[in-house]
């Protein structure tokens, strides 16, 4: 099995991939109106409007209902500088670049929908390793 993307659904959806075009430095793909894609070499972020879940014959609930038990989680080479960046691009930080227990200098903030990114930076000898 591979994991071959991450799906976000959102109501807003140029918002959303203007928003990830910033953040990831690159360009989306647009399928449709309602659907696009992000691609670097180890993930795809997908966006998908709210509407492209009537496909799925669903009315799922797409609305966030506050905090969301994901994260989504970029390694980055310099988590303060990427502060500096990502901070020019939303005033929804979570948490600012701080060095975690597991040895990761993290930066948490949210996307226009509210969902959590991670941006982080492995400092530890354990994380250098285990990232390397």
């Amino acid at each position: 099995m591979k994991l071959a993307s991450l799906r976000i659904i959102t109501e807003n959806i140029e918002q959303s991939v203007q928003f990830y075009e910033k953040v990831m430095g690159v360009k989306a793909q647009w399928y449709t109106e309602d659907f696009a894609e992000l691609k670097t070499s180890t993930i795809t972020i997908a966006i998908g409007s709210t509407r492209t879940m009537k496909m799925f014959g669903s009315e799922h609930l797409t609305e966030s209902k506050g905090a969301t038990p994901t994260i989504i989680e970029f390694l980055v080479s310099n988590v303060d500088a990427e502060y500096e960046r990502i901070k020019t691009l939303t005033n929804k930080i979570v948490q600012e670049p701080t060095t975690m227990p597991w040895g990761n200098r993290s930066l948490l903030f949210c996307d226009p929908d509210g969902n959590l990114i991670n941006f982080f930076t492995p400092v530890s000898v354990e994380a250098l390793q285990k990232f390397s």
